[in-house]
């Protein structure tokens, strides 16, 4: 199932990106008073209790607002509207219920997507009692919280999590084929690379960025090799095409990572690689998938002796830390390497599944700690003893020492490293914890 998706809506001001923060432990939307700072959506992963989710933080949503920015928002907030399973409507108890807020307030009761009202900076009890006005907005959960302080969340959390579903009911025989999506921006060329991989034409390719609008499954069995390919694809029937277009690639790009064992970022070489392409890079290995990396359109760019490993070296510069990924250089219209590509998508989808024998785990891993143990704890020397492989569907690793608490960032990169270089996990994040032994 697409990972489960909350969008946190509300006029201008009223604590949105705190309530992000929050959500996520960490500040990662812009928090300032000026109202409407937030214009792009931002979003990520949260957790609660075990349960992880997609948060989507939009701008402040004005109601028949001339304002061309307050227009774009109002357009990107009905858009999380409709691709979330979740809405947290967000109100704000210094300044009571506003027009604006009985505005949004009926367009989330006319829509069909459950909603949890939240009052923000609710910090004392006068204001606890003068947000009990909102009950009149008719709605069924309501929170009352401080996005600041924190309280309150804890609650509104556990809401959150009960709406998430505990399984997914999933296709016993799709189970066990690897899952490929076909993710990057826009008129990146998703659509051609699908098609030519499928030999038909399966989704709508045009010029114009953003054809593709629904994700597409296509169960590909061909050449000994069998494979569910997930693309965001399908016809965007919107006049202004290219308005929205980043955010629902965004959105998409995320539901489809969620489903997937591995995933192809596709990027455009004539544009080169963008801040957006190394988000969602990032946020494909935050969700612990496989990754191949794409330099699609090749065939357009002028090239010298070492065009190719310049671009690579480039490229790995700015989605370092995690650069053990395979980068292939395609076009998908010439149909230039895109088999090698499907190749090293299903070599990465291997490498995620491969777990180590604990005796050759720690025969290895114990002899490079030798050679270059942790730094000392407080006089104390830190001793890893043992070494197991977690059970989980990203390869994850346990090192038990006397002082796990000790073993900083910097020594787990090493770790890590080690793991590299003796073990094959190209394109796969690998994460490592430290327990008391």
């Amino acid at each position: 199932m697409p990972g489960f998706t909350v969008a946190i809506v509300g006029r201008p001001n009223v604590g949105k990106s705190t309530l992000f923060n929050r959500l996520l432990e960490q500040r990662k939307a812009i928090v300032d008073d000026i109202s409407g700072v937030t214009r792009d959506r931002q979003y990520g992963v949260a957790d609660w209790n075990g349960k992880n989710f997609n948060v989507i933080d939009t701008g402040g949503f004005v109601v028949n607002s001339e304002d061309v920015f307050e227009r774009e928002i109002r357009k990107q907030v009905q858009i999380a509207m409709d691709e979330s399973n979740l809405v947290l409507f967000v109100c704000d108890t210094v300044t009571g219920i506003t027009d604006q807020d009985e505005d949004m307030a009926r367009i989330l009761r006319r829509g069909n997507k459950p909603v949890l009202l939240v009052v923000n900076k609710v910090d004392n009890s006068e204001r606890a009692l003068a947000a009990t006005e909102f009950y009149s907005l008719g709605f069924d959960h309501i929170f009352f919280i401080s996005s600041i302080s924190g309280s309150g969340t804890g609650e509104l959390l556990d809401e959150v999590v009960n709406f998430i579903p505990d399984d997914a009911v999933v296709d016993e025989e799709e189970e066990n084929i690897p899952k490929i999506a076909i993710i990057g921006q826009p008129n990146a060329g998703k659509s051609t690379l699908l098609n030519a991989l499928v030999g038909e034409e399966r989704t709508i390719v045009s010029d114009i960025a953003g054809t593709t609008r629904d994700t597409i499954h296509t169960h590909y069995k061909q050449f000994g090799k069998e494979f569910i390919l997930i693309d965001t694809a399908g016809l965007r029937k919107k006049k202004n095409v290219h308005e929205d277009l980043e955010f629902y690639s965004v959105i998409r790009a995320i539901r489809a990572m969620d489903e997937a064992d591995v995933c192809m970022l596709l990027i455009d070489a004539e544009v080169g690689v963008t801040v957006q392409d190394v988000n969602i890079f990032s946020l494909a290995t935050r969700k612990g998938k496989g990754v191949v990396i794409l330099v699609n359109k090749w065939d357009t760019v002028q090239k010298e002796t070492n065009t190719a490993r310049d671009y690579e070296k480039a490229l790995k510069q700015r989605i370092a830390p995690f650069t053990d990924v395979p980068v292939i250089f395609t076009s998908a219209t010439e149909k230039q390497r895109i088999f090698q590509a499907m190749e090293k998508a299903l070599e990465v989808y291997d490498n995620r599944q491969r777990r180590i024998p604990t005796s050759q785990l720690n025969d290895i891993m114990l002899k490079e700690i030798e050679r270059f143990a942790p730094p000392m704890t407080r006089g104390h020397a830190v001793k890893i003893k043992y070494i197991s492989q977690i059970p989980t569907a990203v390869p994850s690793f346990a090192f038990f020492a006397n002082y796990p608490e000790a073993i900083k960032e910097p020594y787990k990169n090493f770790l890590e490293n080690k793991l590299r270089s003796h073990f094959n996990f190209s394109g796969v994040p690998i994460r490592i914890f430290c327990r008391k032994k």
